[in-house]
């Protein structure tokens, strides 16, 4: 009669240097996270300089994450067949090059296409990470605890870039902000070198360009759809461009179920599991995106703070997501995933809920609060869903896996800007105007909070206060609705993922 090893006992070959490893992914992660931020504080400066046009400029600010929203699965696809520590070493070097180019650009159109090869070599990394994470640590436990820093880091890059931005440019032209890419990514690249091990499919199977071809057709249309109608409403542009969007990813799925070697092996989603921690994954991230995204706006345009007062007003998002994403591996072990998950969402959806009675003049205490839980809930969610969906799959098809947790990031955040934007706009628009103030002001004001602003400031007197204020009663009682929309959302979610997680397990709970 044999006796089965208590699970306790289990031994695992650990990867030596494992926690030094981590340290160069979380390097990599930083930097991703933070360029994909840093640029907007340089916004008036290379306007200034290069003189775009206002299309143009949309594109310098947006074509990065388009990019990266678009190749994810393709380069996750690419760095198991190829190497995850190749693929991240070869896209870290590429990343410090283009770092250059965008730098010293000339002019808008050469940023805008230095920006999108920053894309290209920013999708190489985020998957190259969370696989390699898989892969290095072998012990399940552990390995919880460094998706938990590599989640947290995440998080870290994103609050930092603005911060970052700010302080060179107090001193330095805007190509700095691309500068500061280079020392890092050296760092990367020696280091990694070093102490990363290679992972890989050992029967990978060729890499499909036609499928990677449809995922960034697919992915680009779709986001983009969603934010120029977010920005300046419906449109053939957008229809066309969501049509082809959805057409392009429609066709990529039907192809990877019939490919013997798929970039992503789309009946993972059959697991009730991996589906639905990638949904909560990109709702997760749709509630925070919208709420800092617009609180952003808030906190400069109706309360009159600086931009600097602003970022720092939106740290503690950003300091509960990062210490609940250290603590979420450990609060599944004492738990369950789906306590951690749901109670994460439902936090979430409380925070939103407590903007319900904003108003203008509202203090820092409430905002404090909102922002401090819906940090906080987010850290839960989306540590223990990127655990999940690594967890789920076998090693081999970690890159694709990684890719799909990322893609849902990307997509969440576009989708919160996005769909909240459209509900907040469109109660903003409906503010009545001032007695008083000529049609082209009214119509500059209806159009934005930030056209308000300027139109009040060119008007003056009591026609340009009245207009102001007018405009800022109406854009917060546009995130009273938001907020409540919201609320709704992210709680009903909280128990459609308490329902389907329902005996579901992490890596850490699995061990």
């Amino acid at each position: 009669m044999t006796t089965a090893t208590p699970p306790a006992l289990v031994r695992h070959d650990r990867t030596p240097g494992r926690w030094a490893a981590l340290g160069v992914l979380v390097l990599a992660v930083l930097l991703v996270a933070v360029d994909a931020t840093v640029l907007g504080l340089a916004t008036p400066f290379i306007s200034e300089d290069l003189k775009p046009s206002g299309a143009q400029l949309l594109w310098i600010g947006d074509v990065y994450s388009f990019v990266i929203a678009g190749l994810l699965v393709s380069m996750g696809g690419l760095g198991d067949r190829i190497g995850r520590k190749r693929l991240l070493l070869a896209g870290a070097a590429a990343f410090g090059a283009v770092s250059v180019l965008n730098a010293y650009a000339t002019s808008p159109e050469l940023l805008i296409a230095a920006r999108a090869l920053m894309g290209v070599a920013g999708a190489t990394l985020m998957p190259s990470t969370l696989a390699l994470i898989r892969n290095i640590f072998t012990d399940a436990r552990e390995r919880s605890m460094a998706i938990g820093i590599w989640a947290s880091s995440v998080s870290a890059g994103a609050a930092v870039g603005p911060l970052i931005g700010g302080l060179l440019l107090e001193h330095f032209w805007w190509g700095s902000v691309f500068l500061i890419n280079l020392p890092v990514m050296a760092v990367l690249v020696v280091a990694g070198a070093r102490l990363l091990p290679e992972s890989k499919n050992p029967s990978p199977g060729p890499w499909d360009l036609p499928s990677a071809a449809l995922s960034l057709v697919g992915m680009i249309g779709t986001v983009y759809a969603i934010k120029e109608a977010a920005a300046h409403g419906a449109s053939a542009r957008v229809g066309a461009a969501a049509v082809l969007g959805v057409a392009a990813l429609v066709w990529f799925v039907r192809r990877q179920r019939t490919l013997d070697s798929p970039l992503i092996d789309v009946r993972l989603f059959r697991n009730r599991g991996f589906s639905t921690a990638v949904a909560a994954d990109l709702l997760a991230v749709l509630g925070l995106a919208g709420l800092v995204f617009f609180l952003s706006q808030f906190f400069q345009l109706v309360q009159g703070r600086s931009p600097l007062e602003a970022g720092l007003a939106e740290l503690p998002a950003t300091i509960g997501s990062i210490v609940t994403g250290l603590l979420a591996a450990l609060a599944v072990r004492r738990t369950s995933v789906r306590t951690v998950v749901a109670g994460g969402l439902a936090a979430m959806g409380l925070a939103l809920a407590l903007l319900a009675g904003l108003h203008a003049g509202t203090g820092y205490a409430l905002l404090f609060a909102a922002l401090l839980l819906a940090g906080a809930g987010a850290g839960f969610a989306f540590a223990t869903t990127s655990d999940m969906i690594v967890s789920l799959v076998p090693k081999e098809q970690a890159g694709a896996a990684s890719a799909v947790s990322e893609t849902a990031y990307e997509l969440g955040a576009a989708l919160g800007i996005a769909l909240l934007g459209s509900i907040t706009t469109g109660v903003y628009r409906g503010f009545v105007t001032p007695h008083g103030v000529p049609a082209g002001a009214a119509a500059a004001a209806h159009d934005s909070i930030g056209g308000a602003a300027q139109a009040a400031a060119a008007l003056g007197g009591p026609e340009g206060h009245a207009l102001l204020t007018a405009a800022r009663d109406a854009f917060a009682e546009g995130l009273r609705f938001t907020a409540g929309v919201g609320a709704a959302v992210l709680l009903a979610t909280a128990v459609a993922a308490w329902v389907l997680l329902k005996g579901q397990r992490s890596g850490a709970a699995a061990d």
